[in-house]
């Protein structure tokens, strides 16, 4: 059996070959794609423990720990005694973790200017919409961010 006669093999092959490119771009600064991921999603969601964190990304707490020990051992983030709970923490970016933000969003344009070069606009925009339905139908949303039956409502008449 072949398995180029199994559609999600190109899906599949697609999203290491890009990942790879993107490990790539973000080795300059010392960080890998999940990691720019949280980083990411840290800036919208701080402070935030890091249950909620594997929460958002749908992994195990247990992951997620060793994770964000990476990153409080580089320096963009860090862990604190939850002014709420005492015997909880939460974690923040540091400034330095701060600072890698735009570094980080250049690199994902970076990766999306080199799809729209290999399959043009167009079909680059049809992959990305298809991609986000798809993640969407499967129950994915983006880590931190705002659900989509909450982002309308005016808080100043709730």
């Amino acid at each position: 059996m072949q398995t180029d006669s199994f559609k999600l093999h190109y899906l599949l092959h697609s999203a290491t070959l890009l990942e790879d490119h993107l490990r790539m771009r973000l080795a300059a600064l010392s960080i890998h794609p999940r990691q720019a991921r949280v980083i990411d999603a840290l800036s919208r969601m701080e402070p935030a423990s890091q249950v909620q964190l594997a929460r958002a990304f749908g992994t195990k707490p247990a992951s997620m720990s060793t994770m964000t020990a990476r990153l409080i051992d580089a320096g963009f983030i860090t862990r604190e005694i939850d002014p709420k709970e005492a015997r909880a923490h939460v974690l923040r970016l540091t400034d330095r973790g701060r600072g890698l933000l735009a570094n980080i969003h250049t690199a994902w344009r970076d990766i999306d200017r080199l799809i729209e070069d290999r399959i043009g606009a167009d079909s680059a925009a049809q992959l990305a919409n298809l991609t986000r339905d798809l993640r969407d139908s499967l129950g994915g949303r983006v880590p931190g961010a705002v659900p989509a039956s909450t982002a309308n409502i005016d808080i100043n008449n709730s």
